[in-house]
């Protein structure tokens, strides 16, 4: 990107030359990339990173190991997922990047599956699990139900044992949902009262964790539904808003309102990085996971996916395949 805007303006296609690795890095041959919905904010210079001009968007990838510096355990033909620090972003067909920014997957694992399995099931794994510390028996709402984190909190607390009720928009998505596993389905262009139907679904008391990826208004009744003691994981704000957090809320209620950024784990605490990459993948190889993928489409389209992404029409991921 040279400049900011939508998509379909501010994205151009490049010629570049790969850069041989130096020591700790390694070139990868990109075989598929995940689309998030940061990186239309990133388009418009409205996200919380804003690199400098020219920069490359995107968060992650998944292919080929070309060449390996010294000093790295990593071979050329080994599969891996990539995520990278902008500048240096994920859509490019060849990147290189320090060894550090690279996961290693099995080689039976599809590339588009591996392209989306880090930043949404990373970001739903450590809000449950890390952030909220869910336990086996309780009850978790998750907003934007199927949306690329969504649908990966949906999986992750029904493979935790949790009671699972979905927030989504429509008819498509509710079905969606109730195809994931969730228990409840609130869809809510046919619901007057929400937190009401939450209410009544729990006997009363509210959700004991809820991981709220929409924020703006959304949070403003997805916080009602919290349950005494509950736990409140901000994980995005879809809705291009940030949610109002009261305070008096917060006290009288006692619950607790937590942040994920999960980039910043990458430096402050890679190793529960590392450490769920390996929980993912045996959930990956277990079945317990399957990346819901809404369409691939070619690299040359990443406009065009985006486009996808900012029509909400979108159930699960978009890929590009290189």
């Amino acid at each position: 990107m040279r400049s900011l805007g939508p998509p379909r303006e501010a994205l151009r296609l490049e010629p570049a030359q790969p850069r041989p690795p130096g020591p700790g890095e390694v070139r990868v041959a990109v075989g598929a990339v995940g689309l998030n919905f940061p990186d239309l904010l990133l388009c418009a210079g409205r996200y919380q990173e804003k690199p400098d001009l020219p920069f490359s968007p995107g968060y992650e990838a998944a292919g080929t190991v070309a060449a390996a510096g010294d000093g790295t355990e990593l071979e050329p033909g080994q599969r891996v997922l990539v995520v990278p620090d902008l500048p240096n972003g994920s859509l490019q067909e060849s990147i290189t990047l320090p060894a550090s920014q690279v996961y290693p997957v099995p080689g039976s694992m599809p590339l588009a599956d591996a392209a989306v399995l880090h930043i949404a099931y990373q970001t739903a794994h450590v809000a449950l699990h890390h952030r909220a510390g869910l336990r086996a028996g309780e009850t978790v709402l998750i907003t934007g139900a199927t949306g690329g984190v969504g649908s990966a909190a949906v999986q992750l607390a029904l493979a935790a044992g949790a009671r699972v009720i979905a927030v989504v928009t429509g008819t498509a998505k509710a079905a969606a949902a109730r195809r994931l596993g969730a228990h409840e389905v609130i869809d809510l262009p046919a619901v007057a009262d929400p937190v009401g139907q939450v209410r009544a679904v729990t006997g009363g008391r509210g959700a004991h964790v809820i991981v709220d990826v929409v924020g703006g208004d959304m949070f403003g009744w997805v916080r009602r539904c919290v349950a005494f003691e509950g736990r409140i994981v901000l994980t995005g704000f879809t809705s291009g808003a940030f949610g109002e957090i009261p305070a008096n809320h917060v006290l009288l209620r006692n619950y607790s309102v937590v942040g994920l950024h999960l980039a910043l784990y990458r430096r402050e605490n890679p190793a529960l990085l590392r450490d769920v990459h390996e929980k993912l993948l045996r959930l990956y190889r277990a079945g317990t996971i399957v990346p819901q993928l809404y369409r691939e489409l070619p690299f040359d389209q990443a406009p065009a996916g985006l486009d996808l992404l900012a029509s909400r029409e979108v159930i699960g991921r978009v890929v590009l395949s290189c």
